[in-house]
C-alpha cells in the first residue's frame, strides 16, 4: 500500500513537475500570495461517424427549464438525434418545433413516447413527483433514461428505480452534471493523494439572491385549462383546481418538488461522493425557514443542515455544514470546502485549488497561552522541559497554492450527456446510476424530513434506506 506521503509527494510532482515537487517537500516556507494555476486539460473526445443502425434516438419528456436545456445538449452529442419531445404546456410544445424542426414529434401524453419502437432514450426533466414513476415505465418499456435530479420524490421511492434498473439492465444516470466534470475528477485526484491529510470537515453552500433563483419563474399569459393538461400534472399528488402558479413554479410546493434540498443540496452531496467516493452520512438534521418569499410557498428559503460521516475504507470520519439561502444580500455564490488536518481543497463550479498550512505536532507555547501567567521560576523550567520534549525540528515548507482551472468553453453538461450515450453504446460504467443517485438524494430528502419533522433522521448509507 502507498503511504500517504509518497502519494502527496507523487500528486505534487505530477501536477508541477519534478524541480516544484523536490522543493516542496522538505525546506522552504512560501507566503500566502504564492499561487500555482494551472488550465485543466479538456478531455478529447474524437469525432466518429456513426452508421444509422448506431444513432441514439431521444426523447425529452417535460420541456421546462431543464427540458430545453438538456436537449440542447444532447444534440451536440455525435450520433445522437432529437426525434420528440412531450410537454404538458401546449406552448413549451409549440417551442420545441420551433428550435428543433416541424418534424419533432410532440405529444402530452409521455406514454406515447414510450410506446414508439425508433426511441431509444429518455430524458425525463418532468417535475419531481414524476421522476419515479416515469423511470421505471420507460426502462421496462427498453428504453435508456437520463433522469434530472432528484432521482425520486419521496425516499420510499428509491428501492423500486435500483430494482427497475437492476432487473432491465437499462442504462440510467441522473443529470448532477458535476459528477462528470474535470474539475470534480481533478478534485477527486488531489483528495485521494492524501494532501491534505485526514478530512475532518466539509462545508458547502450555494446562495442567491433574485426571485428567478428563488423559483419564481414566469408564468405565460397564454396558461389555462386549455392549454395546460392540469389533470396529468397532478398524477399522484392531491387533486385540487388548476392553479397556473403550481404548474410553472411547482419547485415551491412539497407535492410536486423537493425544495431546496432535493433541487440544490443533491448536488452538493453528489459533488462530495464523487470526490470523496462516500457512500454517505448516517445522521442527518436540518433547520431553517421560510423568511422572505411568502409568496404561497410551502418550503423553506433559507435551509441549513449537518450531517455525520462515519470512516470508511476510502476516507476518515468527518461532519458536513450544508446551507441554501436564497436571500443572500452579498449577490449569492456557491463552494464545497474540503478540510482536512493539513489543508483544504476549495471546489467551485470551474475551478479547484488546494492549499496547505500542516498542523503542527509540536503544542508551542507562548502568546495567547497559560505559559505567560506562570512563575518566572517556573516559565524557565517549562521551556527547559519543552526544548526537550519537543526538539526543535527543521524548517519545513508549505506547498504553495495550487489552482486548477478549466479551460475557456468547457462544458461539463456535455461531458455528462456523453458519458450517457457512452454507457448505451459502449457499455461503459455509469457513476451516477440509480444506487449512487439515490445516496445522494437520501440525505437531501432526508434533510427535508429532518426539517418538516423537527428531528434527527438515521440514514444507511450502504443501502441507501431509513433507519427506523
Amino acid at each position: 500500500m502507498i503511504s500517504k506521503k509518497s502519494s502527496r509527494r507523487g500528486f505534487i510532482k505530477k501536477a508541477f513537475g519534478s524541480a516544484l515537487a523536490t522543493a516542496a517537500l522538505p525546506t522552504v516556507l512560501l507566503g500566502n500570495d504564492k499561487r500555482n494555476v494551472v488550465e485543466l486539460e479538456a478531455p478529447h473526445h474524437p469525432e466518429k461517424n456513426y452508421a444509422a443502425n448506431d444513432q441514439v434516438n431521444v426523447a425529452v419528456i417535460g420541456m421546462g427549464i431543464m427540458g430545453f436545456n438538456n436537449a440542447e445538449t444532447t444534440v451536440q452529442i455525435p450520433g445522437v438525434k432529437l426525434v420528440a419531445a412531450c410537454d404538458l404546456y401546449s406552448g413549451r410544445l409549440e417551442h420545441a418545433k420551433e428550435v428543433y424542426g416541424k418534424e419533432l414529434f410532440t405529444t402530452k401524453n409521455y406514454k406515447e413516447i414510450l410506446d414508439r419502437k425508433d426511441i431509444d432514450a429518455v430524458i425525463i426533466a418532468t417535475s419531481d413527483h414524476w421522476h419515479d414513476r416515469i423511470s421505471i415505465d420507460a426502462m421496462n418499456k427498453g428504453k435508456h433514461v437520463y433522469c434530472e435530479k432528484p432521482m425520486v420524490h419521496h425516499l420510499d421511492e428509491g428501492e423500486a428505480v435500483i430494482a427497475t434498473q437492476k432487473k432491465t439492465g437499462k442504462v440510467f444516470q441522473v443529470g448532477s452534471q458535476r459528477v462528470s466534470s474535470i474539475v470534480t475528477l481533478k478534485a477527486k485526484e488531489i483528495f485521494e493523494s492524501g494532501i491534505i491529510g485526514d478530512l475532518v470537515l466539509v462545508e458547502t453552500w450555494n446562495d442567491r439572491q433574485g426571485p428567478n433563483g428563488a423559483w419564481q419563474y414566469s408564468i405565460p399569459t397564454d396558461a389555462n385549462a386549455g392549454t395546460v393538461d392540469w389533470d396529468s400534472f397532478l398524477g399522484d399528488a392531491p387533486k385540487i383546481a388548476y392553479d397556473p402558479v403550481r404548474f410553472f413554479r411547482w419547485r415551491n410546493y412539497q407535492d410536486y418538488g423537493t425544495g431546496m434540498a432535493g433541487d440544490l443540496f443533491v448536488h452538493l452531496f453528489s459533488a462530495l461522493h464523487a470526490i470523496t467516493s462516500s457512500k454517505g452520512p448516517n445522521r442527518i438534521y436540518a433547520s431553517g425557514g421560510l423568511r422572505y418569499y411568502k409568496d404561497g410557498r410551502d418550503v423553506p428559503d433559507i435551509m441549513t443542515s449537518i450531517h455525520d460521516y462515519p470512516a470508511t475504507d476510502k476516507h476518515s470520519a468527518f461532519n458536513l455544514q450544508m446551507r441554501v439561502n436564497f436571500v443572500d444580500g452579498n449577490h449569492g455564490g456557491e463552494r464545497l470546502r474540503l478540510v482536512g488536518s493539513e489543508g483544504i481543497i476549495t471546489v467551485g463550479w470551474s475551478s479547484v485549488r488546494v492549499d496547505r498550512s500542516p498542523t503542527p505536532k509540536a503544542p508551542g507555547y507562548g502568546g495567547w497561552d497559560s505559559f505567560n501567567t506562570f512563575s518566572e521560576a517556573q516559565q524557565k523550567e517549562y521551556e527547559k522541559w519543552y526544548k526537550a520534549k519537543f526538539p526543535a525540528a527543521k524548517p519545513k515548507m508549505i506547498d504553495p497554492g495550487m489552482e486548477f482551472k478549466e479551460p475557456e468553453n468547457y462544458n461539463t453538461n456535455v461531458d455528462h450527456h456523453l458519458a450517457f450515450y457512452n454507457g448505451i453504446r459502449e457499455g461503459k460504467p455509469i457513476v451516477e446510476d440509480a444506487l449512487f443517485s439515490m445516496r445522494a438524494a437520501g440525505p437531501a430528502l432526508a434533510s427535508n424530513k429532518s426539517y418538516f419533522e423537527k428531528k434527527i433522521i438515521n440514514w444507511d448509507p450502504e443501502t441507501a434506506k431509513l433507519i427506523s
